[in-house]
């Protein structure tokens, strides 16, 4: 498991549900001068082919979730955890804590790279779930009602409402992820909304940061438009 922020990183752990934006909030972060590190990419490295928590996985659930390159194949895999809250925490048992593991690598490699002076953003979704919030100097929370989310999936990943309503339903509810949030950012308006909120976190984050000790840099050049329902 990965230690407590030390002295030099300022560390923000970024959370929220299922197509709450995080994805949207973390690109409008980096575009703002936040390093950013993705706890799903990571993830997807602990359970390569060959990787001890792939070889867990394999013999727990059977090679029926694999592609045929042998890879785990994340959509089949997730179909049957959603649905099963046994399953779910034996794979949160697999992945998290060589997720951290793998995290804290990163975080020294990066701290070397900047000499410690930089905000970095972590993106977490199941930061909740694993109760991980302490390890941070600040949680920052993504928020989009239920109803939202349910729609971005249907509309954004082509599943059904019933299947939406599982997977978002297998996660922290968006009461306990809001009792852990120092700083909320609303996302259930327009994309110029998401902007301007993140702005504002921004602006919060750095404040923080420099009272901490720290003196991140601001970028001045202005995100592009995208959708805002990653």
């Amino acid at each position: 498991m990965m230690s407590r922020a030390g002295d030099q990183l300022y560390l923000v752990a970024l959370t929220g549900g299922i197509a709450s934006g995080k994805s949207t909030v973390c690109r409008l972060l980096r575009e703002r001068g936040a390093h950013i590190l993705d706890s799903d990419v990571l993830a997807r490295e602990v359970v390569k082919k060959g990787e001890p928590a792939w070889r867990e996985i394999v013999e727990h659930f059977g090679e029926s979730v694999l592609t045929p390159q042998g890879e785990i194949d994340r959509g089949r895999l997730a179909s049957i955890v959603f649905s099963d809250p046994e399953e779910i925490a034996f794979l949160n048992r697999v992945t998290h804590p060589r997720v951290f593991q793998l995290m804290g690598e990163r975080l020294q490699e990066l701290e070397g790279l900047t000499g410690g002076r930089a905000v970095v953003v972590l993106d977490i979704p199941l930061l909740v779930e694993a109760k991980a919030a302490h390890l941070f100097q600040m949680n920052l929370v993504v928020d989009a009602p239920p109803e939202i989310q349910v729609q971005r999936l249907v509309a954004e990943r082509g599943i059904s409402e019933e299947e939406a309503w599982a997977r978002i339903n297998s996660q922290a509810t968006r009461e306990d992820r809001l009792r852990h949030a120092d700083l909320v950012i609303e996302n259930s308006g327009t994309l110029a909304d998401l902007e301007r909120a993140v702005d504002d976190a921004w602006k919060e984050i750095v404040s923080r940061a420099e009272k901490a000790g720290e003196s991140p840099k601001q970028e001045s050049s202005r995100p592009r438009r995208r959708d805002g329902s990653g």
